[in-house]
């Protein structure tokens, strides 16, 4: 129950940190950090109070808020009924962590590496500490072949589509076959692309965000293959 009640605090807290990313971003991780833990002053009380237009925002925020945080712990949940609890610290850190991503990209289309980096260096440590998804070795592959094959795939279509995988999109799929392997890194891949494809049909769009369809496709992936 506690590890539901901290996805739930941590969901709240989501489009909060995004938005300071969103704020102060492009900067030294640094300086982003020290933002999201030092925010600027609040407007005072008395001037919210008589703002229709900063009321109805704030609203609409805390409901977006309280969408984040159910689906967070309800994927904590579903984490821990489905991982178990031996490693479930490690689970919900890599849960969490693409979560955020998720909404930072959605936001700024921007994957910033103060988070990647971390990822993937988790996703090392994961296998090489417990063995709990792969062994060391297959998140060495894993995280390789995250990283070469969408720029392989980028070296074949830039001649009619620029940017189809952007330098975060590449560090994000490179963590996340830290964490599952190439074989389950494909499986990644193909269904992000599904994922993406039917985003922008449904929204009539030819571009967008791509961390998002990875982020969720790596969580569907990870609780199909390595879910008990």
């Amino acid at each position: 129950m506690i590890y539901v009640l901290l996805g739930f605090a941590f969901g709240l807290l989501i489009p909060y940190i995004a938005r300071r990313f969103e704020k102060f971003m492009p900067a030294t991780a640094a300086y982003a950090l020290y933002r999201i833990i030092k925010p600027n002053k609040f407007v005072k009380r008395a001037k919210r109070k008589n703002n229709h237009k900063h009321i109805k925002l704030m609203k609409a925020y805390m409901i977006y808020s309280l969408g984040w945080a159910v689906v967070c712990s309800a994927l904590s949940y579903l984490a821990l009924v489905s991982f178990g609890s031996f490693y479930i610290v490690w689970n919900l850190a890599f849960i969490w962590i693409l979560l955020l991503l998720f909404e930072i990209d959605k936001r700024m289309f921007l994957l910033p590496d103060i988070l990647t980096i971390p990822l993937l260096i988790s996703g090392f440590l994961f296998a090489a500490l417990t063995s709990g998804w792969i062994i060391a070795g297959e998140s060495a592959v894993g995280a390789f072949a995250g990283y070469l094959i969408p720029v392989i795939a980028s070296i074949f279509l830039v001649w009619k589509h620029k940017e189809v995988f952007g330098g975060g999109d590449i560090k994000l799929l490179a963590a996340v076959g830290a964490w599952v392997g190439i074989e389950s890194l494909l499986y990644i891949i193909i269904l992000s692309c599904v994922i993406f494809v039917l985003y922008a049909l449904a929204n009539r769009k030819r571009d967008g965000a791509f961390g998002p369809s990875i982020v969720m496709a790596s969580i569907i992936v990870a609780f199909m293959i390595y879910g008990m």
